[in-house]
Formats: structure tokens, sequence, C-alpha cells
């Protein structure tokens, strides 16, 4: 049996790097289209549990729309404690293979996702760094305690030393779509300027032209001297 686990923030706390680029209600919209994105990806994978741990009745919802399952946690702990919380209940199960991989990877893909469950099928672990080569994007173990795991940049380096530390030769697989995590404005416009199909995709790239085309309009009302009126609120990402 392999199981997928994806932890996620309260959606009102999430992404707050953002904030200099995104509005609150962004941020929570960005949240919710790259958890569907990750969440259709796991789907497609064919794995026999995925699990959202989770303590927001909103995120559950999402869950439950696309097939996953809840798994509840007390209070919001962070990333490490819960992937611990999946772990032990992937163990507790008997699961055969464990995976986890942040909510906030849209990119990701089902063929990605099965490599990295793949990888770890004889018992040595697989990881998958980030682009920045600091934290840890994609995590496959078995069994589901082989190790324990922490998160946090510079997690990855981490990670490898905590592998070795238990006599276990870790695996690092490059994955481009699963390697790409939306934490800053710059990942914003990684994502739209390579070719994808997904929600999130879509999302920012009418914000980012939403943008592009104010900063066109205040232009050229500077060059012409006429004063420039108040704008107008600028509704949320649809």
């Amino acid at each position: 049996m392999i199981i997928a686990a994806v932890p996620m923030k309260d959606l009102n706390v999430a992404k707050q790097r953002l904030a200099s680029a995104l509005t609150l209600a962004d941020r929570d919209q960005l949240a919710r289209a790259m958890l569907r994105d990750v969440l259709r990806a796991l789907g497609g994978a064919g794995f026999d549990r995925v699990w959202v741990v989770t303590r927001e009745p909103a995120v559950e919802a999402i869950a439950h729309a696309l097939g996953a399952e809840p798994l509840a946690e007390a209070e919001n702990r962070g990333h490490t404690a819960a992937v611990a919380l999946a772990q032990a209940e992937a163990a507790r199960r008997g699961a055969r293979v464990f995976l986890t991989v942040p909510g906030d990877v849209p990119r990701v893909t089902a063929g990605e996702l099965r490599e990295l469950a793949g990888a770890a099928a004889d018992g040595m672990p697989a990881f998958v760094p980030s682009r920045s080569g600091l934290g840890t994007n994609g995590v496959a173990l078995a069994p589901p305690d082989a190790m324990p795991l922490t998160f946090g940049e510079p997690s990855f380096e981490r990670h490898l030393g905590t592998a070795r530390a238990h006599n276990l030769s870790p695996r690092i697989l490059t994955l481009p779509g699963l390697g790409l995590d939306i934490d800053t404005p710059e990942d914003l416009t990684a994502l739209v300027a390579e070719p994808n199909t997904t929600e999130t995709g879509a999302l920012v790239a009418r914000r980012l032209a939403d943008a592009k085309d104010r900063a066109c309009r205040s232009h050229a009302e500077s060059l012409s001297g006429h004063p420039r009126s108040k704008p107008a609120p600028r509704p949320p990402l649809q």
C-alpha cells in the first residue's frame, strides 16, 4: 500500500512571504488553487490513499471534493509535526511506501509522483530538492517510519545527513514540476514563464497581467500630465 500525505496550513496564514505582491484574499485563493492542482496530480498517480493533514474545514472540503481524505490535527503545529502525524498513521496502517509533498507545488505531475514513490520501493529513501536546493519538496520512505523528517530550509541537506545516520543511502531525484514551490513573487513569475495547464498557472497569469496593465496605465497618465484618479479596488483572484 502506498500512502501520500499533503500537510496544509490554515488558509488565513498561507503564503505570508507573498504579502508584498498579493492581498490576503489573493493568497487564500492561491493556496486553494495550488492544493487542488497537487491533489489532482496525486489522484492521477493511482496511490492507495491520499491524505491532507489539516484542521481547517475549508481544506477538508477541498480534499473530499478531489477524492482525498482529511487527516485531522488538533492544532496547526507546522509542516514537520503534520508530516510526523501522517508518518505514524501510515506505519500503523501497514503502508509499504509513505510519500509526502507540500501543497504549494502546483506543477507536480502524476508521473513525477509515481517516479518518487518507485524510487523508495526497495527500502532506500528518495528525496526531491526545491529548485533552490535548500528545501525538500518531496520524500518517499519505505517503510513510512524509516527515518524522521524535519522541514524548513536547509532541510534537503539535513535529510540526506539523517538518512546516512540511519544507514540508508538516499536517492536524489530532480523533478522540475515538483521542484517549484511557490513562496516568493519570483516563484510566481517562474510559474507562468513555463508552459503549464494548471489552475494555479491560469490564476497567476491573470493576476500578473492585471498588475502589468495597471502599471502601464499609470505610466501613461504620468506622461500625459493628467492627474490620476483614485484606482478602483482590485478584486481578489478568481
